[in-house]
């Protein structure tokens, strides 16, 4: 009854396209599930995140759950995830990826989760790091440690979706640092973001860990444009 009343004042919608769940769905309907864009990159061997960075910088393995497309699902979701405050789409996101990726031996010698940090500005405004839930689902289905205090953002910068590859990579230079380096040092990386578009997050934050000492990087993000 108490269910009923909430229901009809406060309805569940689907993350991705706004309908009325039924009573048997969570978060997402049942047809947008469906419809998910999956890579399947993991399962399948394919390295196409791997090109993003050839030449750029060294990963042992890089995987993305989802295909990015304008105006499709993948884009409501992350959008919602960002700045609507559904921070439980990064949750059903990394238990959904972590759970792949524990079949796979590759991931299972992940010795730490780090994920792509935000300005103190920003958390402070958005009141939340919206890979942090993400990245914390894939730390406890990989047995990893989740740590966030070792990858710094020292500069604030507005959104990178609609710019150019060369201003997107001046606006990521020098813009993050490292710090509690002993954290890390001699381990195997997992670096999680929400999307890869030119990748230039990412390459400068893989740079900044790789100034701590013997260590190696993956990465895994919720998608890929």
């Amino acid at each position: 009854m108490y269910n009923s009343i909430v229901n009809l004042f406060f309805p569940k919608v689907c993350y991705a396209c706004s309908h009325l769940l039924t009573d048997n769905e969570i978060h997402i309907c049942t047809t947008c599930r469906h419809n998910l864009p999956v890579t399947n990159y993991h399962f399948e061997n394919n390295d196409a995140v791997e090109k993003v960075f050839y030449g750029r910088i060294k990963l042992e393995q890089a995987t993305a759950l989802l295909r990015f497309e304008k105006k499709g699902i993948v884009q409501q979701l992350l959008h919602n995830l960002k700045y609507r405050s559904h921070e439980t789409i990064g949750a059903i996101l990394g238990e959904w990826l972590g759970n792949e990726l524990k079949t796979i031996e590759a991931y299972n010698n992940i010795d730490a989760v780090i994920p792509v940090p935000l300005h103190k500005n920003k958390l402070r405004k958005r009141g939340y790091n919206q890979v942090a839930k993400f990245g914390v689902e894939i730390a406890k289905a990989l047995n990893a440690e989740y740590i966030d205090s070792v990858l710094i953002k020292t500069t604030a910068t507005k959104t990178l979706v609609f710019k150019k590859r060369i201003s997107r990579w001046d606006s990521t230079n020098e813009m993050f640092i490292i710090t509690n380096t002993n954290l890390i040092e001699g381990k195997h990386i997992l670096l999680v973001d929400d999307i890869i578009t030119t990748g230039a997050t990412i390459e400068a934050c893989a740079n900044i860990l790789n100034k701590a000492n013997s260590i190696k990087i993956s990465i895994a993000t919720m998608a890929i444009a």
